[in-house]
């Protein structure tokens, strides 16, 4: 494709595109969730040598529409319930396709003051709407793994500062050790997080936690020394939140950085109905979330909030003679560890636009109000809710675990909605997350009808195969 302008000829791809994009909308209300055998088949045509000369703009589109289109999983619809993920709101998918057009290097202000006055209001708002302290820093990054490292950067910054070690002059080579504490039920892309770091994911001191996968305050071991305590708000499995106000308050006696890993449940804190799960969480160091989960914007949006910004700002700078400086202005890349990025908060400060905050604590509070649907109905056929349904998830046992894995792939395979299996304290469950938009009450009717149905064919196949 030769050097060009753009042309008519570009505009009307791009025409293309929204038509293309509309229709596979559209197809989310009665698709079946996942993809067909056919559809998958078909991803062979696109395993082909890397062609010689270009293809016309329009051609490449298509392809990508007609094969992948239908091979994809309908994450964006109203019935996927195998992730804590959201779809996208209309106004942050709008605002993704705008920044894409703007094509905006968000690492300073200088260069690109637009995105980077949004990405400052954008988290002025998260501040407020969190009760967060309003003089923390934060950075917008791919999601929660990037947003606990780039937080607990901060920690490992300070803990060692306090112990005299510069660890981002002098590295972790004879610095003091770092003692980092975690829940049993630590999620892993926490301890992605601190194996990047250097910290460990093997050398952690892991508490016990109760049946709801909370951290028992009485199970904390001494700490001594550089520490940095995380916490879990929004259990994975159960959406349980660790109890903050005595945890915190301990941590900080002993002088540890308290780390919060609140991937989805740090949105509950907008809501009256579901705040008093996450009292004292605003007592913490940092923070990590996703925007891509319960706030509905397009992958990838991960958000790391940090008390000290000087913290922050220590373990994540970067200066070069060559880049650009804007004074007092905040320079994206300060917060964040890429230097080349996205401007995500972009998609950020247009949710929280769109929606507002009673927008917000609406969408949260329907949410979690269908989980608690979910988990009555299936409960009133017998089936056992394994959880207290405090947020947004479900988890639910049809029996023994070989049975609940039998129905949990007999839903995958009939496709009106999709949710995941895991296994929990021993015991092997469905599990059903709730944080889309676009779930409706009529959604979660017509899920639980279908799990209903499948749950009971395959109750009687089981008592025939006894009988026999």
């Amino acid at each position: 494709m030769s050097a060009g302008t753009w042309s008519s000829q570009s505009t009307h791809l791009l025409e293309q595109t929204r038509r293309r994009c509309a229709r596979y909308l559209q197809s989310l209300e009665h698709r079946p969730v996942c993809p067909d055998a056919a559809a998958l088949a078909k991803l062979q045509r696109l395993d082909e040598p890397l062609p010689a000369g270009p293809s016309a703009a329009e051609d490449t589109l298509a392809l990508l529409d007609e094969i992948v289109s239908p091979a994809t999983m309908a994450m964006a619809g109203p019935r996927f319930f195998g992730f804590v993920i959201g779809g996208s709101l209309p106004a942050a998918l709008a605002a993704n396709w705008l920044a894409g057009v703007w094509d905006q290097n968000a690492a300073f202000a200088a260069p690109t003051p637009g995105v980077a006055r949004l990405e400052q209001i954008a988290l002025r708002w998260l501040l407020e709407l969190f009760d967060l302290p309003a003089d923390a820093a934060g950075g917008f990054v791919t999601g929660a793994t990037m947003a606990n490292f780039t937080a607990l950067a901060a920690a490992r910054h300070a803990v060692l500062a306090s112990a005299g070690w510069n660890v981002e002059a002098d590295g972790l080579f004879g610095a003091p050790p770092i003692t980092v504490i975690v829940g049993e039920e630590a999620h892993p892309s926490l301890l992605k997080a601190l194996g990047m770091l250097g910290l460990g994911r093997r050398r952690i001191t892991r508490v016990a936690v109760d049946d709801q996968g909370r951290m028992r305050p009485d199970a904390l071991p001494s700490i001594a020394g550089p520490s940095i305590l995380c916490l879990q708000a929004g259990n994975v499995n159960s959406g349980a939140c660790d109890p903050f106000e005595a945890l915190i308050d301990v941590g900080h006696r002993r002088k540890a950085w308290v780390h919060i890993d609140a991937a989805f449940g740090l949105w509950a804190k907008v809501s009256e109905r579901h705040r008093a799960l996450l009292a004292g969480v605003e007592a913490a160091d940092s923070w990590a979330t996703d925007a891509h989960k319960w706030l509905n914007v397009p992958y990838d949006s991960g958000v790391a909030l940090v008390r000290d910004a000087r913290a922050l700002r220590s373990a994540m700078a970067v200066t070069a003679e060559y880049l650009p400086s804007s004074g007092a202005e905040r320079n994206p890349c300060d917060y964040t560890p890429e230097l080349s990025r996205r401007a995500r908060g972009v998609e950020v400060w247009a949710a929280l636009h769109s929606l507002g905050r009673l927008g917000l604590v609406e969408l949260v509070q329907r949410n979690c109000a269908q989980a608690r649907e979910f988990a009555a109905r299936l409960a009133a056929a017998g089936y056992t809710v394994l959880n207290e349904v405090v947020l947004n998830q479900v988890l639910v046992s049809f029996g023994d675990a070989e049975r609940t894995r039998r129905v949990v792939a007999a839903l995958q395979a009939e496709g009106t909605c999709w949710c995941g299996i895991t296994v929990w304290q021993g015991r092997t469950a469905m599990r059903i997350s709730i944080s889309n938009w676009s779930t409706r009450d009529s959604d979660v009717e017509r899920s639980v009808a279908v799990m209903l149905r499948l749950a009971r064919a395959e109750g009687v196949a089981a008592d025939k195969d006894a009988a026999r």
